[in-house]
Order: structure tokens, then C-alpha cells, then sequence
């Protein structure tokens, strides 16, 4: 039986999933800065609860963003540490994806429009929906101001805001039926995501580990183009 570990760091949030023999385990906190000294503890009190050591680990899941540029390269860093070691495949899963999850697993809803607050008066935006249990993008993940945040040309139905990016809600010109601006990802979901890419053979190399920040060069100060 398939033994997956998930890591992210890609918002405030700080949190590790382990699936093992059909059970998931999860550690969860919002750690703003703090990430780097937790994240591997985190990691060696959840396989300590679940009697399983790292060599048990079949591959190794994490949030690629967009999110926090230093929150991402920890991920990243400590996945292909860990991945090398181990000489294990990872599974990077959409930080926005993740959220879409959580929001499916916590409140039901079928179609995410996922935001996260990218600073420099923009969000990083996706919109989801639900397929057999996973939630699938619809159109293409940006980065862009609230004002241009727009859902999928052929959509129907209610929409679910959530994500900090929803912080921005007055500013974005669409009308969702609930919302959660507070949310963050989870790794809990951002296994479940990492479960089903597993499944389908989607698993990379470590050196193949890349951070996905949509803008194109992360220094380059607002008003100058991308």
C-alpha cells in the first residue's frame, strides 16, 4: 500500500500529511516565519506517530505555490533534501489547488474560486472544480489586481471565495454565495491532490522540484512590466 508524505509552507500556514496503510495523520499550524526551524520536527513527530519510518515513504508531496517566495524555496528545499536522500520520487501540487481542496472538503463547495494575497496589490488567482472528489483548475492560474480577477468564460453555478486573496473582496467584481478569506492550505488536502497525480503516474524526479511564483521575476518592483 502507497505511503505519500505531504509538506507546505507556502503561506503562514506550516503543515505535514502522512497516508499509510489507508490512514492520513496531519500536523497544522500558522507559524508566520517560522517555518524553517518547525517544518522538519513536524515532519519527524508525524512519522513517530504513525510507526513509520522516512524509508517507508514511497514519494514525497509538495505545495509548488504561488505563495510566500521564502515559504516556497523551504518546501522545496527540505522535499528535495529528504527526496535525494531517499531517492524518492515528489509530487508538486498548486498551493491555490490546495486551498480549492480544503474548501471542497471542508464546506462542500464544487466550484473554487481560490485567491491568495500575492502583496504588491495583487492576487494570485484560480478557479476549480470538483471531479470525482478532485478539485480540477478551469482556465489558468495568474497573478493579476483584484480588479481583473474573473471566473472561467463557460461557468454555471455558485461559487466558493476562498483564501486570503478574498481579503480583497470588495475589489473583486464577482459575486460568490460564501466565502472564506481566512482560509489556508492544508497538507491534508494537498495530499489528497497528491494522491490522485500519483495515481495517474505524475511523480518527478527530485532535481525536477520547481517553486511556481507566476510572476516571472519576483524582484521587479509594481509598475514595471513582467
Amino acid at each position: 500500500m502507497t505511503t505519500l508524505l505531504a509538506l507546505d509552507t507556502a503561506t503562514e500556514a506550516c503543515s505535514v500529511a502522512l497516508l499509510h496503510d489507508g490512514q492520513v495523520l496531519s500536523h497544522y499550524e500558522v507559524i508566520p516565519r517560522l517555518h524553517a526551524q518547525r517544518l522538519l520536527p513536524m515532519v519527524q513527530t508525524l512519522l513517530a506517530e504513525a510507526g513509520v519510518g522516512l524509508s517507508a515513504v514511497d514519494a514525497i508531496a509538495f505545495g509548488r505555490g504561488p505563495g510566500a517566495f521564502t515559504g516556497v524555496r523551504i518546501a522545496i528545499g527540505v522535499v528535495q533534501g529528504l527526496a535525494f536522500a531517499l531517492e524518492r520520487p515528489v509530487l508538486p501540487v498548486s498551493t491555490l489547488a490546495t486551498i480549492a481542496q480544503r474548501a471542497y472538503r471542508e464546506h462542500g463547495a464544487t466550484r473554487v474560486a481560490a485567491a491568495i494575497d500575492a502583496r504588491m496589490d495583487e492576487v494570485y488567482w484560480g478557479c476549480y472544480r470538483e471531479c470525482a472528489g478532485e478539485m480540477q483548475l478551469a482556465g489558468v492560474e495568474a497573478v493579476l489586481p483584484p480588479e481583473q480577477a474573473a471566473l472561467p468564460r463557460d461557468t454555471t453555478g455558485e461559487w466558493f471565495g476562498a483564501g486570503t486573496g478574498w481579503g480583497y473582496a470588495e475589489r473583486i467584481p464577482l459575486a460568490v454565495s460564501r466565502m472564506d478569506a481566512g482560509m489556508l492550505p492544508h497538507a491534508e488536502d494537498l495530499l489528497r491532490l497528491a494522491g490522485f497525480a500519483w495515481q495517474r503516474g505524475e511523480a518527478l524526479d527530485a532535481d525536477q522540484a520547481q517553486p511556481v511564483y507566476l510572476r516571472d521575476n519576483v524582484a521587479t518592483p509594481k509598475g514595471t512590466n513582467r
